[in-house]
């Protein structure tokens, strides 16, 4: 290369930076007035915006913004069309067989021809779907498909452009729920092979908002797809923002103060460091604030509980926990609404129902552990007269829980129980859960997709960790018999049945204390609009609104 062509080459070079500075400063330092911009704050830092990679919220949320996937959860949690137009299930309830939209683009990038975003097509969910399950893909997503049937040529099949097939093994009736989670997204092949590694960088979805801008740990910006295939009930296209702007701040009140600055516009829950400030005791939105703030609230698929390890990798012969009597003293043993509402200023819900959390097919109001210490002492005098002095009980946890543990330990005190309270980092933790290692540790449970199936598979003999969710190593005949059953139970009353009897089996049992059902509290300024929640907390911007300021 010649000095005349080194020199073209630099000259191209600035004039490229120079309008990518320009475009990133119109929507990080644009006038608020002419733009549309909706401004939160992630402080746990983002890895990746590729789908494949969404197992935790801090993903899921700017993926839900770029992708799409065949099916979408409305606020109530029904499944309902996305690029797949509608679906139909076999007889046997083994084959899906989804029918897509024609009109469905990926966003303009410079992997298609002229720059121009294609049609997406079945071969794209094919291509997507083959992907999580591939093992260099090393997708931690590739659990969702376990049950999809892999034999003669099977699998996942584009039967036409608009067509697209899943053979499934046996009967799975939550299936379509789990199609509506943000692995199934789907991604061009085109964008993935030419971006390679760095997909998760420079993502190509189909979704209302396209990647534009990112700078680690200080500002991601998506811009308006203004493609997107989506109308609201009046036929306008979506979405109504020109732009969302995340920040990276990690402190906690820091990020408070950036909100009612008015530097962001959405908080989402209430960190304790905040909490009585924003909220009375009551939960509600402290008065001082109403002319300003607007607060939801809403069930949350999320289960916080104490559980117990009764498997044979730790040496049961000296643990209280093996007693029958001993779980269920520590369920009757300390009051879950006093916890609740010194705590949490009542955000949340005791867990006076069994494992499965309100909202879900499964849940019966108020039929499981009460506060009964009476009872519970009895339970624990019966051990002592059988074993003597009980030993101290050891509860592990992590520091963000350690005032719900603490209240715990005060009031079991009352019944005859001493409990120990462990504090472990989050990695070692959950390396101890896993790896069985922790006799008694707190937990928490969200579902992945909206059926109580995803919480029951929980106590499945065959799903034992650390290859599967049964933390607790529960086993029990009668439990596995009935969840076997409400795999191929189709009728989704009878199914509902087959869930609380499985629900009350675990509590008869006491393998676990459930403490709460959550709740998502969110809060915007006055000028959002459209902001609405969902049980799964799912951030779903596409109709989002926000007032231009005076």
């Amino acid at each position: 290369m010649n000095f005349t062509e080194v020199l073209n080459t630099m000259k191209n070079l600035l004039i490229f930076l120079i309008i990518l500075f320009i475009q990133v400063s119109c929507y990080t330092h644009r006038d608020e007035n002419t733009q549309k911009v909706f401004r939160y704050n992630e402080s746990q830092g983002i890895s990746t915006l590729d789908p494949a990679f969404a197992r935790i919220q801090v993903i899921i949320w700017p993926v839900a913004q770029i992708f799409n996937g065949l099916l979408q959860l409305n606020d109530t949690l029904g499944i309902e069309p996305c690029i797949a137009k509608r679906w139909e299930v076999s007889a046997d309830g083994m084959e899906y067989t989804f029918y897509l939209r024609d009109d469905v683009y990926f966003h303009d990038n410079i992997v298609f021809k002229n720059s121009i975003g294609r049609k997406v097509n079945a071969d794209d969910f094919k291509f997507s779907f083959n992907r999580i399950i591939d093992e260099k893909t090393a997708s931690p997503g590739s659990w969702i498909f376990s049950n999809v049937d892999f034999s003669a040529e099977k699998g996942f099949q584009a039967v036409h452009d608009t067509v697209f097939r899943i053979y499934l093994k046996q009967p799975f009736p939550a299936f379509p729920g789990v199609m509506t989670m943000q692995y199934c997204s789907v991604v061009s092949r085109e964008a993935v092979e030419y971006y390679g590694n760095d997909f998760g960088r420079q993502p190509v979805g189909t979704g209302p908002f396209m990647y534009k801008y990112w700078k680690e740990m200080e500002k991601l910006i998506l811009v308006k797809n203004p493609h997107y295939f989506e109308k609201d009930e009046q036929g306008n296209q979506l979405p109504y923002l020109d732009a969302v702007a995340i920040s990276f701040v990690r402190d906690k009140q820091s990020e408070f103060l950036e909100f009612m600055k008015q530097e962001i516009d959405f908080l989402n829950h209430v960190h304790k460091s905040y909490k009585n400030e924003l909220l009375t005791p009551a939960g509600q939105l402290n008065p001082k604030y109403e002319d300003k703030l607007i607060m939801y609230k809403d069930n949350y698929l999320n289960t916080e509980y104490l559980a117990i390890y009764v498997g044979d990798k730790i040496d049961q012969s000296q643990n209280p926990l093996k007693y029958k009597e001993i779980k269920q003293a520590i369920n009757y043993g300390f009051d879950r609404v006093k916890m609740l509402r010194y705590l949490r200023n009542n955000i949340g819900e005791p867990a006076l129902a069994g494992f499965i959390p309100r909202g879900l097919p499964g849940y019966v109001e108020g039929w499981g552990y009460h506060f009964d210490p009476d009872t519970a002492r009895l339970l624990v005098e019966k051990v002592k007269a059988e074993i003597g002095e009980i030993p101290p009980i050891t509860l592990t946890t992590t520091g963000d829980y350690s005032d719900l543990c603490e209240f715990i330990q005060h009031e079991l005190s009352a019944i005859g129980l001493t409990i120990q309270i462990e504090i472990s980092v989050g990695a070692t933790f959950r390396s101890m859960v896993a790896n069985s290692k922790a006799p008694f540790f707190r937990a928490s449970w969200l579902a992945d997709y909206p059926d109580a199936e995803n919480y029951l598979a929980l106590f499945y003999s065959k799903n034992f960790s650390p290859a599967g969710p049964n933390y607790t190593h529960f086993s029990n005949e009668e439990f596995d018999k009935l969840y076997e059953q409400s795999l191929k139970e189709r009728n989704l009353e009878k199914r509902t049945g087959l869930y609380h009897q499985m629900d009350k089996i675990i509590m008869n049992e006491a393998v676990i204390v459930p403490l709460f059902y959550d709740q998502v509290v969110r809060f915007t300024h006055k000028e959002v609009e459209g902001l609405s929640t969902n049980p799964v907390n799912l951030l779903v911007l596409k109709k989002v609104k926000k007032k231009l300021n005076n």
